[in-house]
Parts: C-alpha cells; sequence; structure tokens
C-alpha cells in the first residue's frame, strides 16, 4: 500500500476546516493513518518547502506556514498519491474543479487550504518529516 502526506495548512486550520477536509477524506475512501498539529518555525517550513529555495514565492510560503498551526495528515490507500492530488484540485482554488478541497475552502494559490505531496517530488521525504521515528525531532504523535 503507498502512503502520502496531506497538510491542512493554517488558513484552513483557522477557518475551523480540520474535521470537513477529514471528513471528506474519509468519505472518500482515503485511510487516514496518522495525523500531527504542530506549529512549524521559520527554519523548520523551509527546511520543508527547500525544494522551492530561490524562487520567487518561497519566503512568503514559509511565512505562511509559520503563521499559525497546521495539521499533517499521512493517508494511506492504492495509488494514492495522485488520487488525492486529484481529489484536492489544482492549486489555484479559482480553477479547482468544483467541489474539491480547494476550490471550496481556498482563497488563492497560497491559501488554498491544503498541501498535498508531489508524487514527482519526494513524497517519502515529506512524510517522514512529520511522521519519522520517535528520535527524530518531527516525532510522529
Amino acid at each position: 500500500m503507498e502512503q502520502t502526506l496531506l497538510i491542512i495548512k493554517p488558513d484552513a486550520v483557522a477557518q475551523n476546516r480540520i474535521g470537513e477536509i477529514l471528513r471528506r477524506l474519509e468519505t472518500a475512501g482515503f485511510a487516514v493513518t496518522g495525523l500531527r498539529m504542530q506549529t512549524l518555525d521559520q527554519e523548520t517550513a523551509a527546511d520543508f518547502y527547500s525544494i522551492h529555495q530561490g524562487k520567487e514565492f518561497f519566503g512568503p510560503l514559509v511565512e505562511f506556514m509559520t503563521s499559525g498551526p497546521l495539521v499533517a495528515v499521512r493517508l494511506q490507500g492504492e495509488d494514492i498519491r495522485r488520487r488525492v492530488r486529484e481529489f484536492v484540485g489544482v492549486t489555484d482554488p479559482a480553477q479547482a474543479r468544483p467541489g474539491s478541497i480547494r476550490a471550496d475552502f481556498g482563497t488563492s494559490v497560497r491559501m488554498n487550504a491544503v498541501h498535498a505531496s508531489n508524487p514527482d517530488e519526494d513524497v517519502d521525504r515529506e512524510l517522514a518529516f512529520f511522521f519519522a521515528d520517535k528520535t527524530s525531532p518531527q516525532e510522529a504523535l
């Protein structure tokens, strides 16, 4: 079984959307196998998004992701990485499929309610960031 990471971003947490987003994921048949709520500091957020370092949106993205608590969600299932990305909708909520998480809860490209690991990038690194063994600074709860 494949695993992936979804992050409920600070904007959706502040809007009390955690339960609704988790309900939609479970209703769609995605198995939630881990949850972790935390607030990232600047260094940790910069490390998590290091793949984007040097891009114009990197600084504002780090600032946004440290603006409040987030919820990391580990999901498991067949072809889950592709299916979750499709389920949440495209990055820009204005262009996301009606009824998708980003269309319903996102307000901008950055404040789009959720981060879903990109299957073409290092999903395992992202998962380990929040759901590592107990000796890691980002230990799973």
